[in-house]
């Protein structure tokens, strides 16, 4: 995700990193080039003149509009339910954190490391999910996080996420048995592991059930039908400013075609999906520093990163 600091109007026009335009350059080239023979042929092709009214164009524009704009904010909803269960996922595990550190009553010399243990499962769960919504392995904090024994148990396996709260469930388990937690403490805590779930289960839709894909064929199809023939209906009217105003609306309709399709996704690994690496990275950062468990110092972005 592009997190940039805000900038002055004339330095956003010139803005390529966060930008679709490197996307569509090319679709864009294409449209200009058709654009400009459209003109220098008089809007005919093979001596047939094509007669367009431009009041079509208005009509089509309109309609074309409205449903870009239903179709972006169901996209937008995606990605605005996924920060929000991230959100969620953030401030759950601080909760859990501190219960584990203000409830669990441990008098053994081996306390801290025992709660270690956990509040380190904390922070693993987080990456597994990152990774499983990304189609990633992330051994490399799997392998930090997690004992010897439980690295191998998850290894292989694609709903690392839940194997975790399995661990984490039998952990607390075993406090209880061990008489450091009362029944009242277990519940409330086993509720916050159902929220993890939720929480995972969430995600998981977002990612199993994309925007119904007649949708994004219809919208496709009509933005770029709309884009070459809007040549024909203003080669009269506009004369050599033609291909700059046709240039200038494909750009925008294409453009928010493509914002429709990346946003849609908000797992993935392009510049305007979440940022769930920094995410991953504050929970653990917070929850360590809550344990007292030694750590990296947390950077924080620069004027525009990717994560």
């Amino acid at each position: 995700m592009i997190v940039r600091q805000r900038t002055n109007w004339l330095k956003m026009l010139f803005i390529w990193r966060g930008s679709v335009l490197k996307k569509i350059i090319v679709q864009l080239s294409v449209i200009l080039l058709f654009s400009l023979s459209i003109y220098f042929f008089k809007g005919k092709i093979f001596d047939y003149k094509v007669h367009l009214n431009p009041t079509i164009f208005t009509l089509l524009g309109l309609a074309l509009a409205i449903f870009m704009g239903f179709c972006n904010s169901a996209s937008y909803d995606r990605f605005w339910e996924g920060r929000k269960l991230w959100g969620s996922l953030v401030i759950e595990t601080r909760s859990l954190t501190r219960q584990i550190l203000s409830l669990v009553n441990d008098p053994s010399a081996g306390a801290k490391e025992e709660k270690e243990k956990i509040i380190k499962l904390i922070s693993a769960f987080g990456w597994s999910l990152n990774y499983q919504l990304r189609d990633k392995s992330g051994t490399e904090h799997l392998t930090r996080l997690l004992s010897p024994e439980q690295a191998e148990e998850v290894k292989d396996k694609k709903f690392i996420p839940s194997i975790i709260l399995g661990f984490m469930a039998d952990w607390l388990n075993e406090q209880q048995r061990k008489g450091n937690i009362d029944t009242i403490v277990m519940t409330s805590m086993d509720h916050q592991l159902n929220q993890f779930s939720n929480i995972s289960g969430g995600c998981e839709r977002i990612y199993n059930t994309p925007l119904p894909f007649a949708y994004s064929v219809l919208l496709h199809r009509t933005v770029y039908l709309y884009c070459f023939w809007l040549p024909f209906g203003l080669v009269d009217s506009l004369g050599w400013m033609m291909p700059l105003i046709v240039l200038l609306i494909s750009y925008t309709f294409i453009a928010l075609d493509a914002i429709i399709q990346e946003i849609g996704e908000p797992f993935g690994e392009e510049e305007n999906d979440l940022a769930l690496n920094s995410i991953c990275r504050t929970i653990e950062y917070s929850i360590f520093e809550q344990a007292g468990i030694p750590q990296d110092e947390l950077k924080k972005p620069d004027s525009y990163f990717i994560d």
